[in-house]
């Protein structure tokens, strides 16, 4: 009978071991997951994304993007690297990329969602493990030419000079290329006589001068502005010749004052980044993302190298002929710009990405740099929620939320601004009608997107466009009748002077829009070549700068779309000129 006792227990324990055994995987760990593959979507910043998520029992195996239609560039770090941060730490505690923070959320969200069909714990899954910390290795090297910032001034710099045959090293805080460049708006300008003159547009080099000249109030200097006018077309064709690609009809933006603005045909300025990363690769041009410049290194008075700081490495880099600050502007920096214009508070929003917070100014400050013009910050008056600009300016109207027209459209961006900031909320109503608007931006948006995402209205008429934007019909449909009275005529009471079309064929639409923080005009003092000055003007040896950590060439105002053609124009001639460095 004991026996038979003793009998019973042992199955009834075995039977409870084989109960417990259920819950584990085949090889005895704890079951997380119901394996197999799932798909799931989250919202991201043009569209919906889409994921695969492949799971086992235990673990996450694999992560694909199946479908996005994110900003090409913009979005490759977060779209590659947090797929692969969340599988190599089995966790969806994982940091968002810096500058593609929408993207990467969207990333995250969609796994989640996976993650919860395979019945995952996603509270459990969402607990960060505890951080080891690792000592940076210390690296010391040597190249000719080192480049600080990646956007379209360094890529620039350090395409040019590799083309000399120089060894170029371009240090990237940011954990992709592009900087401001792969988010602008991708217009250029430059005059091409020839072709704006078949487009019915008379232009030239001393219009382009003079406009950049006198539209930033006679601030800029004039030898600085000399080169860019003169040299923008051979440095589209210069782009060109790595097979970045413009549409063939010259308009203007926002701010540009005249029609020769060249569109790039990728969306944003993500053309101009992906060539120029093209002709690195080609001249085998170094590049360290995720580094961050931090001092530089001063022998006798000349700057030899760079201190810079990477995830696992701090660096030590000698520079056998010069370095080139390209890192930017500070719109990014709100208690630096407040410095110089205090007005522009951390309420006030910017169009730039976050790494733009002014660290060459301050390193270049730090070896006796003299700055020009930092009080002059210009403010984008086409900032929207979500996106950016969809047409250009020529064949829209501004309106206030009473559906008056208040100031010229092809005015100046700072006078544009001014007068919007006097409006209701600071905010206006951007009015075209279905002859203009394509069905993608420039920013590579598509409008139907746009339109469901509640950025955009659309309707057949004015009076129910109206309707949807809340504004008197009556003062709308007057404003363009008005409008279109003035095309006709060529002249307009508010002083308009850019005309393409009339606003009359439906389906209508209106953005609303603000100022933000766009672009600031002041940094580095340059000389023609590129050279940083001190403050006795005296050339400080082995510093070379372009871009928008220079100051002195646009001014108090810059003219819309005259960045790109500053960036690479002079982002070009200074590598060339520091390859020649002794």
């Amino acid at each position: 009978m004991k026996f038979k006792k003793t009998l019973i227990f042992l199955m009834l324990l075995v039977f409870s071991l084989s109960i417990l055994g259920c819950s584990k995987g085949t090889s005895g760990t704890e079951k997380k997951f119901k394996a197999g593959k799932y798909t799931a979507e989250a919202k991201g910043h043009n569209a919906p994304l889409k994921v695969e998520v492949e799971v086992d029992d235990s673990s996450i195996k694999g992560i694909k993007i199946l479908e996005h239609k994110e900003t090409p560039g913009i979005s490759d770090a977060a779209l590659k690297d947090i797929p692969k941060n969340i599988i190599d730490g089995q966790t969806l505690a994982v940091d968002t990329i810096t500058g593609a923070t929408v993207t990467s959320n969207a990333v995250i969200g969609a796994i989640t969602e996976a993650l919860k069909q395979a019945g995952g714990n996603i509270e459990e899954l969402k607990k960060k493990g505890k951080k080891e910390d690792v000592k940076k290795e210390q690296i010391t090297k040597e190249t000719d030419i080192i480049v600080i910032g990646a956007g379209g001034a360094g890529m620039s710099a350090a395409v040019s000079a590799a083309e000399k045959g120089a060894k170029v090293v371009v240090l990237e805080k940011m954990p992709m290329i592009g900087g401001n460049t792969i988010r602008s708006g991708g217009a250029y300008n430059a005059v091409d006589v020839e072709r704006q003159k078949s487009q019915g547009i008379e232009d030239s080099i001393d219009k382009h001068y003079t406009q950049t000249y006198e539209g930033g109030d006679k601030k800029g200097d004039s030898k600085l502005i000399k080169i860019l006018v003169e040299n923008s077309l051979s440095g589209k064709k210069w782009l060109e010749s790595y097979d970045m690609k413009f549409n063939d009809k010259i308009g203007s933006v926002v701010g540009s004052l005249w029609p020769r603005t060249h569109q790039a045909s990728e969306p944003a300025g993500t053309g101009y980044i992906n060539a120029l990363k093209r002709a690195a690769d080609k001249h085998k041009v170094e590049i360290l993302l995720n580094t961050k410049a931090i001092e530089l290194i001063m022998d006798n008075g000349k700057v030899v190298g760079v201190k810079a700081e990477g995830e696992k490495n701090l660096y030590e880099i000698k520079s056998k002929k010069a370095v080139v600050m390209a890192s930017g502007g500070f719109a990014a920096n709100v208690e630096m710009r407040t410095k110089y214009v205090p007005s522009l508070t951390k309420d006030m929003e910017t169009t730039n990405h976050p790494g733009a917070t002014g660290d060459g100014i301050i390193m270049g400050e730090k070896v006796g740099a003299d700055l020009v013009g930092m009080e002059y910050i210009q403010l984008l008056p086409m900032a929207i929620q979500l996106t950016g600009p969809t047409i250009n300016v020529e064949n829209s109207i501004f309106i206030n939320k009473e559906g008056n027209r208040f100031i010229n459209e092809d005015n100046r961006r700072d006078k544009l601004c001014e007068a919007i900031l006097k409006q209701k909320d600071g905010q206006y109503y951007m009015i075209n009608d279905s002859q203009i608007v394509k069905e993608t931006n420039e920013l590579g948006d598509k409008i139907s997107d746009l339109i469901e995402k509640g950025v955009v209205k659309k309707a057949d008429s004015l009076d129910e466009l109206a309707k949807a934007i809340e504004v008197p019909a009556e003062n709308l449909k007057k404003s363009v009748e008005e409008f279109n009275k003035s095309v006709d005529k060529k002249s307009d009471n508010l002083g308009r002077k850019m005309w393409k079309g009339k606003i009359e064929k439906g389906p209508f639409y209106a953005t609303l829009r603000y100022p933000a923080v766009h672009h600031t005009m002041g940094g580095l003092k340059i000389n023609e070549k590129t050279q940083v000055l001190d403050k006795s003007g005296k050339v400080i040896p082995g510093l070379y700068a372009a871009g928008e950590v220079t100051g002195g060439i646009h001014g108090g105002n810059r003219l819309g779309g005259n960045a790109l053609p500053d960036t690479i124009v002079f982002g070009k001639i200074a590598g060339e000129n520091a390859v020649n460095e002794k």
